[in-house]
């Protein structure tokens, strides 16, 4: 779903897309986008931020109510730092400035595509491998050489989420509203006490590393 309305630049990101073989239907306004979401079947969303009738944020907003997983991107002419904070915090996975490549828009969309599709094995079971370590997310258990780890509900969320953004930044505000639900100060502290946790059941293999990006979040590095 692309939502844009700037009738030239929508229609020239439509036609870039199409040629490049994604299928797109394109709204403008979030109204539009909103009232169509749940009517058809969408891998991705493209949301332009300021739009009439609905803004891009809370259309973005009311999305994460009833779906927590599909990859949001925000294409937007504001650039600062605190509205990239703002987009973040309300879910979206990626932000691109206006004006923009297209092929930077489609390699930030492919790498989304990738990291969604990570662990994810044919038969619909999500098994990630980390090191040494297996983790399947359905049985909820971390298992490397005579380690087997049964983790709780929090902790399989949160290293779901290091997972599929394995060697990018999990910023803290998405970590927290995936896993908690929201992302006050004491959730904020919560989550601290389970990344230590997930450390120590990886720490039977020094290739794995979860460092602290500061101001930031958490990434997931693997040597």
């Amino acid at each position: 779903m692309l939502v844009e309305d700037d009738i030239n630049l929508g229609n020239l990101i439509f036609d870039n897309l199409e040629i490049s073989d994604y299928e797109v239907t394109l709204y403008r306004n979030g109204e539009e986008a909103w009232s169509n979401f749940e009517k058809g079947k969408f891998d991705m969303l493209l949301l332009d931020i300021m739009m009439p009738k609905r803004d891009g944020l809370s259309l973005a907003k009311e999305i994460r109510k009833v779906d927590f997983s599909i990859p949001i991107i925000f294409l937007t002419a504001k650039s600062l730092k605190e509205d990239k904070i703002q987009g973040f915090n309300v879910g979206a996975d990626d932000y691109l400035t206006k004006p923009f490549e297209m092929e930077e828009l489609t390699a930030r969309m492919e790498a989304i595509f990738r990291r969604a599709q990570k662990g994810i094995n044919v038969d619909g079971v999500k098994d990630f491998k980390l090191g040494k370590f297996n983790f399947n997310l359905n049985n909820r258990t971390l298992n490397g050489g005579n380690e087997t780890h049964k983790l709780t509900t929090k902790e399989s969320g949160l290293l779901e989420q290091l997972c599929i953004q394995q060697n990018g930044i999990l910023t803290r505000e998405i970590a927290l509203k995936a896993v908690w639900g929201s992302d006050n100060y004491f959730t904020g502290r919560s989550m601290d006490v389970y990344i230590t946790k997930i450390r120590k059941y990886l720490s039977g293999d020094p290739s794995i590393e979860i460092q602290n990006i500061h101001g930031e979040g958490y990434k997931l590095i693997i040597n």
